[in-house]
């Protein structure tokens, strides 16, 4: 009896440590291959020199192709245009939904190398995800420009 209560108990905390429900069901959406449509900063106009994840412009990273693996968090991205390399990136990615509002949710993309090692010191990046549906994904990042807030808006369609 006291090894039957023990693995009920130890089964429910493993339970409840999960992701929830809306956290799997992100992941399975973020699965296959996305292509990163535009950048747009939605709060200011003009021209921004803007450069990425500490990799590229943002000219570069419009039209980029992305793969998402659901299973095992990791995917890769390649970027497009005249004089930017178009070698193979490869991160780590998650969703975190804690404290944050219902129906958006900090994601966190770490760089690494092709073996999943990181190459940031195991840094990310922290951006918000605004929308996801099957075809569509909006993610945001705040930063400071002028001592002000300056958001960045990544608009992907699932491909």
């Amino acid at each position: 009896m006291k090894k039957i209560i023990t693995v009920v108990t130890i089964a429910i905390l493993i339970a409840s440590c999960g992701p929830s429900q809306v956290a799997r069901e992100a992941r399975k959406t973020f699965k296959g291959n996305w292509t990163l449509t535009s950048v747009t900063y939605p709060q200011n106009t003009g021209t921004f020199d803007v450069t990425l994840l500490n990799d590229a412009s943002a000219s570069c990273f419009e039209n980029s192709s992305w793969n998402f693996v659901s299973n095992n968090n990791q995917g890769t991205y390649t970027l497009q245009g005249t004089n930017c390399s178009t070698a193979q990136r490869y991160f780590n990615w998650s969703i975190d939904e804690e404290n944050t509002p219902q129906g958006v949710y900090d994601f966190l993309l770490k760089p690494t190398d092709e073996d999943a090692n990181s190459t940031t010191g195991g840094q990310g990046f922290r951006l918000n995800l605004r929308s996801l549906s099957e075809t569509d994904m909006v993610w945001e990042q705040t930063v400071t420009l002028e001592g002000e807030p300056f958001v960045i808006r990544m608009n992907f369609t699932k491909i």
